[in-house]
């Protein structure tokens, strides 16, 4: 393999978490006066940490969301998570695969370590990610598409970023690889390919990760 570091975003990636997050996200917006249809969270905000949520409000409208945005936010998240929230298919099988060949891969996601935590106890994916592999946009200053988060995660793992690869499913998420050095391949699942521009390569279903890893 010609990395020595796979970093996975999470929602959409590993958990099919995008749909429930931003019918959530959507949803709540439209109750406080800010009108979003799902299609608009998925285009503003899909691979984003919370506080972008704020900023294009506040620039779109010149106001803030309540202080209590980001708690009641995450607690409808996660009571969609324990209805509903499954693995991305064959999510598990890369991992393995990844486990069974010695190759490090940790985490690197937009979404709060609670959140991260709570949807991979509902999914089982929580006995993949051991301490230490699991990196939140609240561990840097500034979020994707930043390249912060994924220089903090190669930091942490002790890897170089120009020997790492970084596996996402959102146009943020692609410019933060990029910026941060590192190859990334863009899965398609829920976004086109022409959305994920730069990336060494596109896939639409996990099986066709690792012949991409090479």
């Amino acid at each position: 393999m010609r990395y020595d570091l796979v970093i996975f975003d999470n929602d959409g990636v590993l958990v099919d978490s995008e749909p429930l997050a931003n019918t959530v996200l959507a949803g709540y917006l439209t109750e406080l006066g800010h009108p979003t249809s799902y299609e608009d969270s998925l285009r503003d905000y899909m691979g984003s940490a919370v506080h972008r949520v704020h900023d294009l409000v506040r620039e779109r409208t010149g106001r803030s969301l309540p202080a209590d945005f980001d708690a009641t936010l995450h607690a409808r998240t996660v009571d969609a998570f324990a209805r509903e929230l499954k693995p991305v298919p064959g999510a598990e099988d890369v991992l393995g695969a990844l486990a069974a060949d010695g190759i490090p891969y940790c985490l690197a996601s937009s979404g709060s370590h609670e959140r991260i935590r709570a949807g991979h106890r509902v999914t089982g994916l929580d006995r993949w990610f051991g301490e230490g592999t699991v990196f939140s946009s609240e561990d840097v200053g500034r979020g994707k598409p930043a390249p912060d988060l994924f220089l903090h995660a190669a930091r942490s793992m002790g890897t170089e970023p120009g020997r790492c690869v970084v596996v996402e499913d959102s146009t943020l998420g692609v410019r933060a690889a990029l910026a941060a050095g590192m190859d990334v391949y863009g899965f398609t699942a829920m976004t086109p390919a022409s959305a994920l521009a730069g990336a060494a390569g596109h896939f639409a279903a996990m099986p066709e990760l690792l012949p991409l890893l090479g």
